[in-house]
């Protein structure tokens, strides 16, 4: 039988899908669920809060919220999940960090962007034969 101990006691394989977050729903983790949710409301709310007051209807707002909701997780999931296929688990969050910190770099500091690349273009890596 196969121990995963050496005699070392150290592991021969690293289990590299323990500290991910799991996939909830239409390929969005919790957290990015919690912000697509949170972001198609309020869209939903900005859209049905004049048509609720055009029609003195007070039941529209909540539910183009609602369907707003019900869209954004599938078109953001969807989006989303295009976008971060074959990237490592951080990339999305890196890279909001990145493009936030580049538009307002009077964020950086409260953003812990000190530590992040600004360089654009090619990288050398002085290793070529003369």
């Amino acid at each position: 039988m196969n121990s995963p101990l050496l005699t070392d006691h150290t592991l021969t394989f690293l289990p590299h899908r323990l500290n991910r977050q799991p996939v909830v729903v239409h390929g969005l983790t919790a957290d990015e669920l919690w912000a697509c949710t949170g972001l198609s409301a309020l869209v939903g709310l900005a859209v049905g809060a004049p048509i609720a007051w055009i029609a003195r209807s007070v039941a529209i707002a909540p539910t183009t919220m609602l369907i707003a909701v019900a869209a954004g997780i599938y078109v953001g999931g969807g989006l989303l999940r295009r976008h971060k296929r074959g990237r490592p688990d951080t990339w999305l969050y890196r890279h909001l960090q990145w493009a936030l910190c580049r538009r307002f770099p009077g964020l950086a500091r409260y953003l812990d962007g000190a530590g992040l690349i600004f360089y654009s273009g090619a990288w050398g890596t002085r290793r070529s034969q003369p």
